[in-house]
């Protein structure tokens, strides 16, 4: 279904942070959880373009270290303006450096609860305010007490005044405790305040809370206002703009980050993703290269690795990676790019290999979401859909994002058991009070609600979340989603030049292949519809839990 595990997002995709950095070296995923970040080997090894390809089944396997030279960087950087960097008082006192920025955060998380019950009388009544209700609980982490097991590990990010010692035990709680005890005896760490922003950030993309947004603004906010020129801060803004999805701020916000600190990682790998996820990929690739060459890394190697993908180069993203999972030091990274590289080998149908990499992922982390949820996708392309809905249920008990909602919603549908699709509407509905809670919090989440309306829910409201996407960035994402949305209306010949553009630059996405087959079908261009809905289950036969069943139906009566 869409974009990688949606943003999805979102995605709740957070790479580790190694801790121990000059700027808080907090790794996190691209913003929209359809990007994969991007590695590299250490200096002094050769550049991964330049090395052998490794075979499917190798992908996974220890990796190998080969003298590689970093590509050239030009050292320009895009301007932009700052933006506001004003303090909010609220949040500036260290003797409430966790009360008043919670405060916040809960009054906006109460009102969007509200609006999602208004919203459950207008549709369905009682049903989709049960469904809020359990979103609250999991947002709160009573997830846990419902039995999904331990909260999901994150290596924490660290402040350059805190002892990373604090901060090192994986428990991204416990650093934010941490960090708020430390801010309360000194008020006026503004490097403290940046780092507790960043990690209120990683926190509501694990826990798939976007609540902590608004915590990680007044936070940011005061740093800013206690040290105007903080490179930290900036990167800090850029981060939280893109976990927005406000792709055009986070790339200001890097630029002038950058100005300050031209190897500040965080910014490096805000501006790719920032340009990513505006469709400027010729760009992006030119600011991986940058990145590359000032602080190589793994932030920086996987994003590297996806803007090849996202061009069809998947043998060169194949290679990236696993050079940069030979090079990983501690088991967050391990379970990081092991993951991306599961990812990598699903989008191209090679479930072994997939399983392969997402149990070296999770034997590294064992409460890696993103590893857990991609073990579902595989294991149900691969049939075994039964173990695929366990690991589905628990990646959403413990973080209801819309990826992972939709597909088990998806599940429950293919699986057609009693009560399975009332289960299955269950899912539908907890998007829609996610999208609540984002847009609550300053999230856009135009994308999630294009794709997840245009299949489970209001089709009009999915062109108009579509459009509106449409009118901010221009990418293979949107343009898939715009193409799709039209369709379901009835739009089809509008639809088809937004649908040949999402697979215009060769990225090998299954999805993105049936939805052209289809709608080419539909607009008389029967040999291209055939064409492409053949490629898409060549490429993933088990791409979706029902569009490749779908899919299969349409290429049978195409023939």
């Amino acid at each position: 279904m869409g974009p990688r595990g949606q943003d999805d997002e979102q995605d709740g995709r957070t790479a580790p942070a190694s801790g121990h950095d000059d700027e808080s070296d907090g790794r996190t995923a691209p913003a929209s959880g359809h990007d994969r970040p991007a590695p590299h080997p250490a200096p002094g090894t050769e550049t991964a373009v330049d090395g052998g390809e490794p075979g499917a089944g190798e992908q996974c396997g220890d990796g190998r270290d080969t003298a590689r030279e970093h590509p050239s960087a030009d050292g320009s950087e895009a301007h932009g303006n700052e933006g506001d960097a004003d303090g909010n008082e609220s949040a500036a006192r260290g003797d409430d450096a966790d009360g008043a920025i919670g405060r916040a955060g809960e009054a906006e998380r109460v009102a969007a609860v509200r609006r999602v019950g208004a919203a459950g009388r207008r549709l369905r009544g009682a049903q989709l305010v049960a469904c809020a209700a359990l979103l609250a609980v999991a947002m709160t982490g009573g997830a846990i007490a419902l039995g999904a097991g331990r909260a999901p590990a994150s290596q924490p990010v660290a402040a350059a005044a805190v002892d990373p010692g604090v901060l090192g035990g994986g428990d991204l709680d416990a650093s934010i405790t941490a960090l708020q005890t430390h801010l309360r005896a000194q008020p006026k760490d503004a490097d403290g305040w940046a780092t507790l922003g960043l990690a209120y950030v990683e926190q509501a993309r694990t826990k798939g809370d976007p609540s902590r947004y608004p915590q990680a603004e007044q936070a940011l906010r005061r740093s800013a206002s206690l040290a105007p020129d903080s490179d930290q801060a900036l990167a800090g803004r850029a981060a939280l703009a893109a976990a927005r999805h406000d792709f055009q701020n986070a790339l200001t916000f890097a630029d002038a980050a950058l100005r300050r600190n031209p190897y500040s990682e965080r910014a490096l790998s805000s501006r790719v993703d920032a340009l990513v996820e505006l469709g400027r990929y010729a760009d992006a690739a030119a600011a991986a290269r940058t990145a590359d060459a000032r602080r190589p890394g793994v932030p920086v190697f996987t994003r590297y690795a996806y803007v090849h993908e996202l061009t069809g180069d998947v043998s060169t993203a194949r290679r990236v990676l696993e050079q940069a999972l030979g090079a990983a030091t501690s088991p967050g990274d391990t379970a990081y790019v092991a993951t991306q590289l599961g990812q990598l080998a699903w989008n191209q149908g090679d479930y072994r290999t997939a399983l392969t990499c997402y149990a070296r992922a999770l034997a590294a982390d064992d409460g890696y979401l993103p590893a857990l949820e991609g073990r579902a996708r595989a294991r149900a392309a691969d049939g075994d859909r039964a173990a695929a809905i366990k690991d589905m249920e628990a990646v959403v008990a413990r973080s209801p994002l819309p990826g992972p909602l939709v597909e088990l919603g998806e599940l429950y549908e293919a699986r057609g058991a009693a009560g399975d699709r009332a289960r299955a509407r269950q899912q539908y509905a907890l998007v829609d009070a996610w999208t609540a809670l984002a847009r609550a919090n300053g999230v856009n989440a135009d994308l999630d609600t294009a794709l997840a309306a245009a299949e489970h829910g209001d089709k009009a409201a999915a062109l108009r979340a579509a459009r509106a996407e449409w009118a901010r960035r221009h990418t293979v994402h949107t343009a898939d989603a715009l193409a799709w949305a039209l369709h379901v209306n009835g739009r089809d010949r509008e639809a088809l030049p937004y649908a040949r553009r999402a697979t215009a630059t060769g990225y090998r996405n299954a999805a993105f292949r049936y939805h052209r087959g289809v709608i080419e079908l539909a607009t008389g261009h029967r040999a291209a519809g055939r064409a492409s809905l053949a490629s898409a289950l060549k490429l993933n036969p088990g791409f979706s839990p029902l569009g490749a069943a779908r899919a299969r139906k349409a290429l049978e009566g195409a023939e």
